[in-house]
Order: C-alpha cells, then structure tokens, then sequence
C-alpha cells in the first residue's frame, strides 16, 4: 500500500507526529512518499530513512491509497489541491484548532494506518465547485476549484459592491454587500456560516448563496441544487473586486461575468467509524453544550 504525507509545520511538535506516523509505517510495510518541503523539515528536525518525495506537479497518481494532512483545516484545502481529480482519499491528523475537515487527533495518528488496514472507515465523496471565464485568470490556472466555497469581495475601499447574479440564465437579483460567498456543503461550515448561513449535512447534493454583510437587509442565504449554474457581474466604485477559490485569491475587473458551477469531480474524504458528522458539530460547535444544562 502506498501512502502520501503532507504537512503545514506550525507548532513544534507536527514534526514528532509526522515521525510517529513513519514508524508505524514501517511496522506494517507501508509504502510511503512525503511532500518535498516536509520532507526537508523532517532531515532538519532528525535523522530519517530515505524517502521518494512528491510535489503539486509530479510525484503523485491513482495508484496511492491514502493522501495524509497534517495541520488543521486550511491545510486540507491546499491538500485538495495536489490531489485534485486523481481521486486519493484524503484524512486529516488536526495539529490545528478548530479541525472541522481535520478531525483525526494527533494522539490518535497511529489509527491512520491500523483502522484503515482493518477497514473500520468510510469514504465521503466531498462536491467541488470551479470558476470558469471566457478570459484568463493566471492566479488559478489549472486550480480553478474549489472544496470549500467560492467568494467575491470589495477590493480598495470600503464602499459596497454590487454583484448581479443569475441561477441557470434567470436574473435572481443583485447583492448589495461587501461580497457573495457560494459554498458547497463542506463549505458551509466555514465562511458561510460565519456569515449566518446554514450548515448543511455534507452528502446533501445542494449549494449556498451567502451574502456578506448585505445593505439589502431582507437578503438572506439561499440554498440552490448543485446542478445550477451561476453568472456573477460586479460593479462598483474600485475598478477591480477579490475572487478567492479556498485560500487562492485573484484580482478581477469590474464587469467581467464570470460562472460558478459544481466541479466535474468529487474529492474523497476518509472518516474513521469512531466520528460521524453529528459528533463534529456537536464537538467542534458546542452544541448543547449550556451551562444552564
């Protein structure tokens, strides 16, 4: 079996895991390949045994059974972006703090292997969604997905932008705000929900149209089919707006359409029996957790 290990290395003690990972590797003949700057950190943090390494452009393909994150949640969307469409499952060990995607404890990283050998885990198919255009945008090039959400925000002021939008060629209406976020369900969890937009059960097929800070105070969140297509137009006072794909960010000019639609292919997300989703919410949200109870 071959696996591949990505890390973002914050706290001191990421590397200790990543070790503990390879040792327990190496107890049950696991094949391994390790990101070529984690790979680096790694020969300065210890000695360790010759490893092939992989990068964004080459290293990597179908035939890996398992893609691991260490880090928290913005670690496992830069982690979608070297999988991309090859179809890897992805886990997540949370070295993090909030770890809704990044659930696996760091104490528990010996189950990375040993669970999944046993098979007590699911693979959840996790919907993308893409930015297309009929003009370049270089900062995205063949990245133009997105696991989380798709956001457009005001650049250079502190005036409202207008973004006109339409769902399968039918006007729906023009936001009044400092932006738009379209977010998968993944995606509902983050951005959107922080601009009170619902949290959706992740398999539900569906997307969400969250406003940020609407001057249209009777705007609210709009969840569509994920079969919908959108056509966003922005206008305002600056001559160019933000469009961010996750954590990749462009600049675009005004009245430039763009679309929005669900990406052509899924990512895989690997969920130990021992987690659902109700548990994260309840874990990572404090839900029912009142001090009045």
């Amino acid at each position: 079996m071959k696996i591949a290990i990505y890390g973002q290395v914050y706290e001191n003690d990421t590397l200790d895991y990543v070790l503990v990972l390879l040792k327990e590797c190496q107890l049950k003949a696991v094949e391994v390949f390790i990101e070529e700057e984690l790979y680096v950190k790694l020969t300065e943090l210890s000695e360790v045994e010759f490893y092939k390494t992989f990068s964004k452009k080459e290293g990597l393909d179908a035939s890996f059974k398992m893609f691991v994150s260490f880090g928290g949640d913005g670690t496992i969307l830069r982690a979608v972006t070297y999988v991309r469409d090859l179809g890897i499952p992805i886990v997540g060990v949370n070295t993090g703090r909030l770890g809704f995607l990044s659930t696996l404890k760091k104490e528990e990283v010996k189950r990375v292997v040993t669970d999944f050998l046993e098979g007590s885990y699911q693979i959840e198919e996790r919907s993308l969604v893409e930015v297309q255009a009929d003009f370049a945008i270089p900062e995205f090039k063949e990245y133009n997905f997105a696991l989380n959400e798709v956001s457009i925000s005001r650049k250079d002021t502190t005036s409202m932008i207008t973004v006109e939008t339409y769902l399968n060629d039918e006007y729906l209406t023009s936001y009044w705000a400092d932006g738009l976020i379209i977010a998968t369900p993944t995606g509902s969890t983050g951005y959107s929900l922080s601009c009170g937009g619902p949290v959706i059960n992740p398999d539900v097929k569906s997307l969400v149209i969250t406003p940020i800070a609407p001057h249209n105070l009777n705007a609210r969140p709009l969840v569509i089919s994920d079969d919908t297509v959108l056509r966003l137009k922005v206008y305002g006072r600056e001559e160019q707006h933000l469009v961010s794909l996750d954590s990749r960010i462009a600049s675009l000019d005004n009245e430039k359409e763009i679309t929005v639609k669900k990406a052509d292919f899924t990512v895989k997300m690997i969920a130990y029996n021992s987690e659902s989703f109700l548990d994260t919410l309840r874990n990572k949200l404090l839900w029912g957790q009142d001090k009045r109870n």
